[in-house]
């Protein structure tokens, strides 16, 4: 039975966002090396392991799940490859969440018809914008 959070939606749900935080947030330096999709299917085995962590969760307490154990995956990513001091670990979680809040907030946007906000939440599921 695949792993749903309180929206019914399986982690692998969560793939296209995953996917563009790590696109927004892997080291360039690193990029000729590591893939965000990789990074992302390295984060949903993570997660995958510890999927009784997302029972009666709510949509944004997964994601803040899943964008924690990103950013510690893109920090183990760094280490290994030598890029990234440890003091910068801080850093990159706080650019994970800004990143997190300021796409959903765009989402969100009332300014915009039912419909542009259903296209917009759409290009984010395909990792277009």
């Amino acid at each position: 039975m695949p792993d749903r959070g309180t929206d019914g939606r399986g982690l692998e749900g969560y793939w296209e966002y995953l996917l563009l935080l790590a696109r927004l947030h892997l080291d360039p330096r690193l990029r000729s090396k590591l893939d965000p999709s990789d990074v992302v299917q390295q984060t949903l085995l993570k997660a995958h392991a510890q999927r009784d962590c997302v029972d009666n969760r709510s949509d944004g307490e997964v994601r803040a799940w899943l964008r924690t154990i990103l950013a510690n995956t893109l920090i183990d990513a760094a280490r290994k490859f030598g890029k990234q001091p440890a003091e910068q670990a801080c850093s990159l979680e706080q650019a994970l969440e800004q990143s997190s809040t300021r796409l959903e907030r765009w989402l969100a946007n009332d300014d915009s018809s039912p419909s542009g906000r259903a296209m917009r939440q759409e290009r984010l599921r395909h990792g277009r914008e």
